[in-house]
């Protein structure tokens, strides 16, 4: 049974090890102001206060809000650029809806959010904007030439990014590595995007993992991987499997491993994506754990938090060969 409190009020429970649980946001679907369009999930835009925030809810109860969160604060461990995101709740008056999280408005007017879909047609008339996945024309030459145009993130976005990362391609990269990292293979062009506003074009902040972390496994599933004797069922096969949404050419049949793909960003801008991989070597495991027992037994069980422990460390260990 859920027990909530006033809606739009924030939750938060201490575990036995002293550790504080991520708080849960209850957001009450009456304040909402407008729906938003962009993406399959349902969303809408609601104030608190002089803040402007989106609530985006996990529907289908596949774990796109823990996935999301969990990666929000591993971007924080390694520097990256990242929205921010809160664990968040639906309710009708007192009557508890679905999960899901929040997160504020990163392109606030007059600034807006132009998607990479968008950027890759300026340079494509022919662009297939309307196709969202297998675009073959989601190529590495594309989007390196698409992004190496824009400007970095603003300074607000990049407090602690590596110093020999300066461009906006040098973050992308690490945009790349992180999506090899968590199992992100959902990066096509309406999940990366600039923010315009009057003076600049700049890369926007990293945004939408819930596809990460195979967040939509059962834990039936997880716990089998976990402790076969089958090779090809384990969490070292199963990561191999992952692909990401970048093309190595607009003439290949099948989209690039997920560490290929970081690989081919990294021989653009070498220097920076080996200061990434120095972020990312620094990172140990009880960092990671602690942060996902942060999230509530009741979103993340305990086997999925071992799995996904495994599925990181795994990752991480190729990415660091």
């Amino acid at each position: 049974m859920i027990e909530l409190i006033a809606a739009g009020t924030d939750t938060t429970s201490v575990k036995e090890n002293g550790m504080s649980e991520f708080p849960i946001r209850n957001v009450d679907r009456n304040q909402a102001q407008s729906v938003e369009t962009v993406g399959s999930k349902p969303k809408f835009w609601f104030r608190d206060g002089k803040r402007r925030l989106l609530f985006k809810a996990d529907d289908r109860g596949t774990g796109e809000d823990w996935a999301e969160m969990v990666v929000c604060e591993l971007c924080r461990l390694i520097g990256l650029p990242h929205v921010e995101y809160e664990l968040a709740c639906e309710v009708d008056g007192q009557r508890y809806i679905r999960p899901g999280v929040v997160c504020e408005n990163m392109s606030p007017s007059p600034a807006e959010l132009v998607l990479g879909n968008e950027l890759l047609l300026a340079i494509d008339p022919q662009y297939p904007v309307q196709q969202r996945f297998k675009v073959r024309q989601h190529s590495i030459d594309a989007v390196s030439e698409t992004v190496v145009k824009l400007e970095p993130p603003a300074g607000t976005w990049m407090p602690n990014v590596p110093v020999e990362v300066k461009s906006a391609l040098e973050v992308f990269a690490g945009y790349v590595m992180l999506d090899a990292w968590v199992a992100n293979q959902d990066r096509h062009h309406e999940n990366w995007g600039a923010i315009r506003d009057n003076e600049s074009m700049r890369l926007a902040p990293t945004f939408d993992h819930g596809a990460a972390l195979a967040r939509n496994l059962l834990d039936s599933e997880r716990e089998e991987r976990l402790t076969t004797k089958d090779t090809n069922r384990a969490v070292s096969a199963f990561v191999l499997k992952g692909r990401s949404a970048f093309y190595g050419s607009a003439d290949q049949a099948r989209s690039l491993e997920l560490k290929a793909a970081f690989l081919a960003f990294a021989e653009r801008v070498p220097s920076a994506a080996n200061a990434w991989i120095e972020r990312l070597r620094r990172v140990d495991s009880n960092s990671v754990w602690g942060i996902l027992e942060r999230v509530p037994n009741s979103r993340m069980s305990v086997i999925c938090k071992q799995f996904t422990m495994e599925l990181l460390q795994t990752n991480q260990k190729r990415l660091l060969e």
